[in-house]
């Protein structure tokens, strides 16, 4: 199999095969225009109708109300961390509310702290980030003024598995490493945003999903680049977007409907990976602990370890000879993390599983 294709990496991802075709042609040059995506002017028609697409699809796939504005922004969910707080924590409001389940909800936290007053509805840093809680039970202040939370937790392996409400306050959630892995309710939320370089192609572009009757709440004054209603009413062209991030992103959203058959068909996929390698992990008992509670485990992201640095690196090498890469967990808990993503095809997580119980019977 191509390296791509045993790509299991936490951050840049691995892409449908047809869709790094389709990037390789546009590179030297778009079918369409003669011209390669790399120089291809932001205030074209073609752009345009790029950028018109990649909101039609994603509206179809997820079923988004004309209630919801959807922009391409830059910046990552890093962006997002101060521009939600920035834009949403108004007055007349309570101090918004955070739910701490991981290495990322964690730098939101701390982000909102330097722009609002903000409360922490929940934090799991005391058991380790092994758990998440229950959203509809959370002690939520009625006066809120929102509710922030992050739907996968890449780094730790954890997941929330459905789509569940916050009473009274609007909720917003980061799904940068779910986003478009699953169906999920739209109108549970009054914010959604995903960054790329997951499940939505190389980095660049950040897709955000916002109720128009929240956009009533910003305060006048902000930088307009900060400012949320300067990309609604820009159509996400107000200063040079990034181009090619943004196609690619179409062309992941054409695949999803066209090649896979929308976003029941992908849930069934990711569910058989996820389950086929928990299997695999569960199987090799005490040789292996996976990070995750077993109710919270993530079908994204399966952060695990060997119990010990020297053999997590040794199947890291056993891996790479495979042509399996990017196994090595994130710096902040060590050991390893598989990530499943879209475009992580079965047959790799069949390969991987096998490599898996090859190695621990070695050392057995």
């Amino acid at each position: 199999m191509k390296s791509n294709a045993l790509n299991f990496s936490g951050g840049p991802g691995a892409l449908p095969e047809t869709v790094l075709e389709q990037t390789r042609v546009a590179i030297d040059a778009l079918p369409e225009t003669g011209i390669s995506i790399l120089g291809m002017s932001h205030r074209s028609d073609w752009f345009r109708s790029i950028l018109d697409e990649a909101e039609l699809n994603l509206r179809i796939l997820l079923g988004i109300s004309d209630d919801y504005a959807i922009t391409f922004q830059q910046g990552g969910s890093s962006l997002q961390f101060a521009m939600i707080p920035m834009n949403f924590a108004a007055t007349g409001f309570g101090p918004p509310e955070y739910v701490t389940s991981g290495y990322w909800s964690s730098r939101a936290t701390a982000e909102a702290a330097k722009v609002t007053e903000r409360k922490v509805a929940w934090d799991g840093h005391a058991t380790g980030y092994r758990q998440l809680p229950t959203l509809d039970e959370l002690d939520i202040s009625g006066s809120a003024a929102y509710l922030h939370y992050v739907t996968n937790e890449t780094v730790e392996g954890l997941q929330f598995p459905v789509c569940e409400e916050a009473a009274q306050v609007p909720l917003i959630a980061d799904m940068s490493s779910d986003f478009l892995s699953k169906p999920i309710r739209p109108d549970a939320y009054s914010m959604m945003y995903a960054h790329a370089q997951k499940n939505l192609g190389p980095s660049g572009v950040t897709v955000v999903v916002v109720k128009r009757s929240l956009l009533e709440r910003i305060p006048d004054g902000l930088p307009a680049i900060l400012d949320f209603r300067t990309h609604v009413s820009h159509g996400s062209n107000y200063n040079t977007p990034p181009v090619f991030a943004i196609y690619v992103l179409t062309l992941i959203t054409r695949w999803l409907r066209f090649d896979v058959g929308g976003l029941d068909a992908m849930q069934s996929i990711n569910e058989r990976k996820a389950r086929r390698l928990y299997d695999t992990l569960d199987a090799l008992e005490g040789a292996v602990t996976i990070h995750a509670n077993r109710r919270w485990r993530s079908q994204m992201n399966v952060a695990f370890t060997f119990g010990d640095s020297r053999l997590d690196n040794a199947f890291i090498e056993a891996a790479r000879e495979r042509g399996i890469v990017g196994l090595e967990g994130h710096r902040s808990i060590g050991g390893l993390r598989v990530s499943l993503y879209n475009a992580v095809t079965e047959q790799a997580v069949d390969i991987l599983a096998n490599a898996l119980t090859e190695f621990s019977l070695q050392r057995a």
